[in-house]
């Protein structure tokens, strides 16, 4: 399986020593397969820091006697994984990769009623039914970030 990630941040090895906290799935490195999502998220993440060099890294991956924990569609179960994770911190689950959609800018205003009372669970997921997210996946331990092999890493000014 080909993986995208995109960063303001060059470099030549994974680690986790760099994952930031309260994300989606947990603390960990993430991915999507698709390509023009990573080299979206290199240009926002760049705006937000206000760096002018964009990376997009290229992985293959094989989850070879991984434990995987899939979410399909945005649920009721993907809704309190998420909000779990990103109220806690760290990473609340012991699963070495995570994968399902992405709670984006569209999606997080609804959590955010959601998490303030102001929707009920049903009406936040009434409403993130009909969005269509991106997908990631999210490696949390070594044993995972040893399955990538890089491929390449193309670089851009922003």
């Amino acid at each position: 399986m080909t993986l995208f990630h995109g960063s303001n941040a060059d470099f030549d090895k994974v680690s986790l020593d760099f994952a930031k906290d309260r994300r989606d799935f947990g603390r960990g490195f993430y991915t999507t397969t698709i390509r023009e999502q990573a080299a979206d998220w290199a240009g926002i993440i760049c705006r937000r820091h206000k760096t002018k060099t964009a990376y997009l890294y290229t992985f293959e991956f094989s989850a070879v006697d991984l434990t995987v924990k899939t979410f399909g569609a945005i649920s009721r179960d993907w809704l309190d994984f998420i909000i779990e994770n990103r109220i806690r911190g760290g990473t609340q689950h012991a699963f070495d990769i995570v994968t399902g959609p992405v709670a984006n800018d569209r999606t997080m205003d609804t959590i955010g009623f959601f998490l303030a009372g102001i929707y009920s669970v049903e009406e936040a997921l009434r409403r993130l039914e009909y969005m269509e997210p991106n997908d990631q996946l999210s490696l949390h331990t070594a044993k995972a970030i040893a399955n990538l092999r890089f491929i390449r890493k193309d670089k851009w000014n922003v």
